[in-house]
């Protein structure tokens, strides 16, 4: 992991689990923990998506 790079610790993903959605509408579901973590890495950097590294998925 990148200094720069921000994840959710287990514990954190785990008190948002019960809010995400648990059933499959349209396409298969991604890592939640992996979309969370860069959203969050782009609020607290003040950039954008598409400026985020790789590593939280697709632009």
């Amino acid at each position: 992991m990148d200094l720069s790079e921000f994840w959710l610790s287990e514990a954190q993903f785990e008190r948002l689990r019960p809010l995400l959605p648990n059933k499959v509408r349209g396409g298969a579901r991604v890592d939640d923990r992996r979309v969370i973590s860069g959203i969050i890495h782009v609020v607290k950097s003040g950039g954008r998506w598409v400026d985020a590294p790789a590593c939280y998925g697709p632009r």
